[in-house]
């Protein structure tokens, strides 16, 4: 991880925070400015305040715990109070609330002492990402459009169903990922098949809906990602892109088979792909890998070691059609 990066980051977050409790303030003044109802909610607030702190030092612990208690009654009426102000403003009730873009750490980058899973998500894009997970905006299951495959069998895709009979099963079995993503049982995904059936669009899917979710994603291609592990462990820095890979909540495998492979590479990803199903350190992670190889293919060029792994601890899902490139 790039210390330079990390730290241009947490400046952006410090200043965006400090923006976002400023334009509260401005919300809430200009609120007891129009409305003297809040204006004397918020007088109550701060006397009340200023009360516990008066009275509560020179009480006994008992004392202390029923006083904490009538005040936190007291606090949480006038809270409903605010609320209901709110409503009759036709104001959202989130009005009085800082809108930070994430509520899990409220803009610090930081959750209980770590980085928190929306800035590790950026540095991910800045470092590895890149342009690979751009374009999820659009690529997304709100998009997905089931017309672009055929209706018609075919006796050469070796299959009873359609294109489009297929494609919504493997759609199916994407949603079931990711519902139950944080279970050990839920099988991460292989996409197979032929360039142009929608194999990347549906990661993509995949990844915009985990992103969602509060999960961080690592997107790279077979060989920018072996090739940068090994450049990496050359110049004795491979620990620390090794461990985003191995321990990112989704990492996306896309077009294995394309690399130029070595005794390293496949040392490398065996050591991704296994150490990934093993889940280390108690962390669920899950891995989707797609690839223009046959199952037979994999078995050929990487060995049953990694082939086994594969078909023991992957839904197979293998895509079949007509280019829907051609299609849109």
């Amino acid at each position: 991880m790039d210390n330079l990066i990390l730290k241009q980051l947490l400046t952006e977050y410090d200043s965006k925070r400090t923006h976002k409790l400023i334009d509260l303030e401005n919300r809430k003044k200009m609120l007891a400015e129009t409305s003297k109802e809040y204006y004397n909610l918020e007088k109550e607030l701060q006397q009340l305040s200023l009360s516990s702190i008066k009275n509560i030092l020179s009480l006994s612990t008992e004392e202390k715990e029923k006083k904490i208690s009538e005040l936190q009654n007291k606090a949480n009426n006038i809270s409903i109070e605010k609320a209901k102000l709110l409503k009759k403003l036709n104001l959202p009730q989130n009005y009085l609330s800082p809108n930070f873009d994430c509520e899990l750490c409220e803009d610090t980058g930081y959750v209980n002492g770590s980085l928190c899973s929306c800035i590790k998500q950026k540095l991910y894009n800045i470092e590895y990402n890149k342009s690979n997970i751009a374009s999820i905006d659009s690529e997304n299951f709100e998009h997905f459009n089931f017309n672009l495959y055929s209706d018609n069998c075919d006796s050469s895709y070796n299959s009873q169903y359609s294109p489009r009979q297929n494609i919504k099963k493997i759609v199916d079995i994407s949603k079931k990922f990711i519902e139950n993503f944080d279970s050990p049982l839920e099988k991460n995904l292989m996409f197979i098949g032929q360039t142009g059936l929608g194999k990347t669009f549906l990661s993509n899917c995949i990844a915009k809906e985990l992103l969602d979710k509060g999960k961080t994603v690592l997107y790279q291609t077979a060989p920018v990602m072996l090739d940068g592990i090994i450049q990496e462990k050359f110049n004795n820095n491979v620990e620390n892109t090794m461990n985003h890979i191995l321990n990112v909540d989704l990492l996306i495998i896309d077009d294995l088979g394309t690399e130029s492979m070595n005794n390293m590479k496949y040392t490398e990803l065996f050591t991704i792909i296994n150490s990934r199903i093993l889940n280390q350190n108690s962390k669920i992670t899950k891995t989707i890998i797609s690839s223009n190889l046959t199952i037979k293919e994999i078995f050929e060029l990487y060995s049953e070691t990694i082939g086994s792994r594969i078909v023991g601890h992957y839904n197979i899902c293998r895509f079949f059609g007509e280019d829907i490139r051609l299609k849109k």
